[in-house]
């Protein structure tokens, strides 16, 4: 017997797999569908030279106002590290100005500066826009998407 007889011996003796649709499977469709949409997004703001954790904090800001890094970990699904360091760089960047949070001081808010909100009336139109181009493409099944999408953020999957 061969080395290749005894392989494929040994791989018809293994335990049977089931079957399984990769291309349909739900949790990987929305992670592929996840990075297409942040990598087309991104084309609105990398050239303000943001990257994606930076976007997350810029455009959560911008929709909250003064908020702690803790509350930016939350509501971004940035791990802290992540939400920090962008922070710390859009501080150097004069876009956000980080404070002791009124309610608690250990903690640190952010909030925008001048600068950021300039560049955020500047970067917001054109998620708007990409936002309007997603809609006109999923015609009325965005309605259906939203009510699914709202589904599964809001109910536990045990």
């Amino acid at each position: 017997m061969t080395v290749e007889q005894k392989v494929r011996e040994t791989a018809d003796e293994e335990i049977p797999l089931p079957g399984f649709d990769l291309e349909r499977f739900l949790p990987y469709l929305v992670a592929e569908l996840s990075v297409k949409l942040s990598q087309e997004l991104a084309a609105g703001y990398r050239d303000a030279g943001l990257t994606m954790p930076q976007w997350r904090v810029m455009v959560h800001l911008s929709h909250a106002g003064r908020v702690s890094v803790r509350d930016i970990e939350r509501r971004t699904s940035l791990e802290r590290p992540k939400v920090s360091r962008a922070a710390s760089h859009l501080e150097a960047k004069g876009l956000v100005e980080k404070r002791p949070d009124d309610v608690d001081a250990r903690l640190v808010a952010l909030s925008l500066t001048r600068e950021g909100r300039r560049l955020m009336a500047e970067l917001l139109p054109r998620a708007i826009a990409y936002q309007r181009q997603l809609e006109a493409v999923l015609g009325s099944d965005l309605a259906g998407l939203q009510r699914a999408m709202d589904k599964l953020l809001g109910t536990p999957i045990e």
